[in-house]
């Protein structure tokens, strides 16, 4: 009996320290190109809606390959499909680092493949393992999801010069430093493989979701979606050009990367400041519309004096990594049982992820076309003003009024 808390306790350490390599691994591969555009496209002879695609891909993987995580946790059990997730995560590091165009974007649909794995099934990890903890999970969660991508992105340009003081000439420069990013992984793996004894399901909240398609009809659920959906649009957007933008603007690449490193890692600190005093705001609108408004200061910073780029970095960074906590949990708060709430979350998260992949697209066919950033950065701003606007409405005290059954069984009828 003595001996057993104790294993208990290393088993639960363990699979904590798991999960939170794996929380590095979910942005890092994508954080990490944004330095790396101007070498990649120079090298690879891409254009500016091609590199934007860089980005766009994995967005669009998160959003198509959810649906498939649900059902591999289901058959498979949470802990071999988060390895499968891992698996495809260091296929398509070695993928995309093999320094041609074709790997590179196939290599990117992969590794937003096993990320959007990840995605769906950490949450489900979370909630049956550690169920008393999920605020203080969720704060953790996110903070190392921002450690990675804040040294991804800082690293980037700083890993290509080893790269060339090494001599390696079997890859470009940039293949190698964005191959380097496999170590996060690989160290998961390895922490990861004493869970695959287990054969665990999701819990029962992502098992069987009940039908709740009247959400898409639904005024508040949209005002929820919209709010993550631009949040998304924005963040993804600074993701993939901010160190682009900032290099046309004077600063060396390395400064860039910097910069480009603290609003990745800024986009984390909210959780650390947040998350434990969220319940103490009882109102939540004005706190969503002053994270929002942080945001479009940044965006309008950058616009009007980019020499100061890393003020307007930290304040856009905590913003939106803000308003990212906020939408979650918003979707928790507005909705009156975890069924509706799942599948709240599943269709803010697919829109929002579709609406974000059009974002480095647009900005890079708008910069090409007018080899400026101010009109990019102008929609920047028109897009965090709508965002505003949908933080007040989304972040009302009024929960989702569930379909009665009545009403669900005459609609079926009808249909009928």
């Amino acid at each position: 009996m003595t001996c057993s808390h104790p294993s208990r306790f290393a088993s639960g350490a363990f699979l904590l320290l798991g999960v939170l390599l794996i929380s590095i691994s979910l942005r890092s591969p994508i954080t990490g190109v944004g330095p790396l555009l101007d070498a990649i496209r120079a090298e690879l002879h891409l254009s500016a809606a091609q590199a934007g695609m860089l980005t766009t891909l994995p967005l669009l993987a998160f959003a198509f390959f959810s649906p498939i995580a649900a059902k591999l946790g289901r058959k498979r059990g949470l802990e071999q499909a988060l390895m499968l997730s891992l698996l495809l995560i260091v296929s398509g590091l070695v993928m995309r680092s093999l320094g041609t165009a074709s790997t590179l974007f196939i290599g990117t649909v992969i590794i937003g493949a096993g990320i959007a794995f990840a995605n769906v099934l950490l949450p489900s990890l979370m909630k049956r393992d550690f169920p008393t903890k999920i605020a203080t999970m969720t704060s953790m969660y996110v903070l190392m999801m921002g450690a990675g991508s804040a040294m991804s992105a800082s690293l980037a340009i700083p890993l290509t010069e080893i790269a060339n003081q090494l001599s390696i000439n079997v890859i470009p420069n940039w293949a190698f430093s964005l191959g380097s990013l496999v170590i996060f992984p690989l160290i998961a793996i390895v922490v990861w493989l004493p869970q695959l004894r287990n054969h665990t399901a999701p819990s029962k909240d992502t098992q069987a979701l009940d039908n709740h398609s009247y959400l898409w009809r639904n005024g508040c659920a949209w005002q929820i979606t919209l709010f993550l959906a631009l949040n998304s649009f924005l963040m993804y957007i600074f993701i993939s050009w901010l160190p682009t933008i900032l290099v046309d603007n004077g600063f060396s690449h390395h400064e860039a990367g910097v910069i480009h490193g603290v609003l990745q890692l800024f986009t984390a600190v909210p959780a650390l400041v947040l998350i434990p005093f969220m319940n103490k705001f009882e109102d939540k609108r004005l706190l969503s519309f002053g994270l929002t408004l942080m945001a479009l200061i940044g965006i309008l910073g950058l616009l009007f004096k980019p020499e100061l780029a890393m003020v307007w970095g930290m304040l856009f960074g905590f913003g939106a990594g803000g308003g990212f906590i906020v939408a979650l949990a918003l979707i928790s708060l507005r909705t009156t049982s975890a069924q509706q709430a799942a599948t709240l979350s599943g269709m803010a998260q697919f829109l929002g992820y579709l609406l974000a992949a059009t974002g480095p697209m647009i900005i890079g066919e708008l910069h090409e076309q007018t080899s400026s950033w101010q009109l990019p950065l102008a929609l920047c701003s028109v897009s965090a003003i709508l965002w505003s606007m949908f933080s007040l409405l989304a972040a009302k005290d009024e929960l989702i009024k569930p379909m009665t059954q009545s009403y669900h069984t005459r609609l079926e009828r009808n249909l009928s």
